[in-house]
């Protein structure tokens, strides 16, 4: 054991050998050196631990494990995907991609310093909302708005700033519970809210709200079930009913619609999904939703409602923590510009232009990719199949809509290792796997990525 390792080469050795030299001019000296070391430190412990002999590379052999290893060690966590799962807004994938406008709106206000929160024309301090107030207000009917870093803090900011110490009451059956743990009884808790809980799980009556208010309400909420569906014998009180309940007793009305349509979504085929002007229009005083779903912006929660309202959420001690920075409102700006014009939007926003995409559309590119990969090795069958999407989300889980996907099944191995090699190319590419095949839905991978696909493929045939 100590001639192995007095045969081992020193760190500086190692970085004479061309794999590492280049691993130093791609990366940094320190991050290779400090890499060589960590490697030889932990070889010296499998020699320590081993219970028979073991082979030493050769110094060239230890610089190339040594590249291979820093290679793969330094890949960025965070990379470009292709979407191929026909699940819209993703949630592991980042939601929804944004606008090519958006994108460019976001380079430009990086780029430099931005009049995040000074007034240009005056040169005075404003408020960094202002750059996308005028525009919330105008496309959903609201007196003023607000913009924080997701939906969740949207929520906990308003009952905080609403009704802290005070009773806040809910239907049971919009006790909702979304990914991450995040569950409205727990975040009320934490706003200081108390909640009140009325009605049943399937049925809440507006005599149900009427009963609960006392002194100690501080508002009505209600709760857009995104990701469920409670169905059969049911009732739930519409946001107008709520509204005039809340008129009558001086209670303000809360209505998180969840995620945030400006256009009715019936025009997809898509139903039930609440639209942000329709619930301002019917009266309610606070509506929050998500910027990064339905909107097809940045992850953002926004809040739009009664201006009196609205300033007692920025004034509110939790607004600082909650605060979106310049890029988010630039994204977001650029991206609400688009639905001023209905036509241009569904062209521009991504996530508008995949559910408008006429299925004529979606097989001629899935025929297409058959014809370019159902020939390599690699693959046993090829073939252009129809199917079903999904919004995702937490949006409208029960609705799927039609696709068309490429269906491919390997020449060796299982699907699920032919599913874990595509995605571990350059670009990884992201399918589902139905009925022992790799679906690659067409409605989700953007125009533009289908030859990075017909490439991944041709990269499984040469490995």
């Amino acid at each position: 054991m100590p001639n192995i390792f007095r045969n081992l080469p020193s760190v500086s050795e190692l970085l004479e050998h061309p794999q590492l030299k280049q691993m130093v001019d791609r990366a940094s000296h320190n991050f290779v050196v400090d890499g060589a070391r960590k490697f030889l430190d932990d070889f010296r412990q499998q020699v320590k631990d081993a219970t028979d002999d073991i082979r030493v590379p050769t110094p060239n052999e230890m610089a190339s494990q040594i590249a291979d290893w820093l290679t793969d060690r330094d890949k960025p966590y965070l990379r470009p995907v292709i979407n191929a799962t026909g699940i819209v807004l993703h949630t592991g994938l980042g939601r929804a991609p944004l606008a090519n406008e958006a994108q460019d709106a976001v380079r430009e206000i990086s780029q430099g310093y931005a009049s995040v929160e000074i007034d240009a024309a005056t040169g005075e301090r404003g408020q960094r909302v202002k750059a996308v107030e005028r525009l919330l207000c105008e496309l959903t009917g609201a007196e003023a708005a607000v913009v924080v870093n997701n939906n969740a803090a949207a929520t906990m900011l308003t009952l905080a700033a609403m009704a802290k110490g005070k009773q806040v009451i809910v239907s049971r059956g919009q006790l909702i519970e979304i990914g991450g743990s995040y569950r409205l009884p727990d975040v009320m808790e934490c706003s200081g809210a108390v909640l009140k809980e009325v009605g049943t799980t399937n049925k809440t009556r507006p005599s149900d709200y009427e009963n609960a208010i006392n002194e100690e309400t501080g508002g009505l909420l209600k709760v857009h079930p995104s990701n469920y569906e409670i169905v059969g014998f049911t009732q739930t009180v519409s946001t107008k009913d709520m509204v005039a309940i809340g008129k009558r007793h001086g209670t303000p009305v809360i209505d998180d619609v969840g995620s945030g349509a400006l256009i009715d979504f019936r025009q997809f085929g898509l139903m039930d999904e609440p639209v942000v002007r329709d619930s301002i229009s019917d009266g309610a005083d606070l509506v929050l939703f998500s910027g990064d779903k339905l909107i097809g912006g940045p992850q953002c929660g926004i809040v739009v409602g009664k201006a009196k309202y609205i300033q007692r959420l920025l004034e509110d001690s939790l607004m600082r923590a909650f605060r979106v920075g310049k890029m988010t409102l630039a994204a977001l700006a650029a991206t609400l510009r688009l639905y001023r014009d209905v036509d241009q939007a569904k062209q521009s926003v991504p996530i508008l232009r995949m559910l408008s995409m006429p299925l004529d559309n979606l097989k001629l590119r899935a025929d297409k990719l058959v014809t370019q990969i159902a020939h390599l090795k690699c693959l046993a069958t090829c073939e252009a199949v129809e199917d079903q999407s999904m919004l995702g989300g937490g949006s409208l889980p029960t609705q799927k809509f039609a696709t068309w996907c490429v269906a491919v099944t390997p020449s060796e191995g299982s699907v699920n290792r032919l599913a874990d090699r595509i995605r571990q190319v350059k670009t990884p590419i992201l399918g589902r796997v139905a009925k022992d095949r790799l679906l690659l839905d067409l409605r989700t991978i953007q125009v533009g990525d289908d030859t990075q696909v017909v490439e991944a493929f041709e990269s499984l045939d040469q490995s």
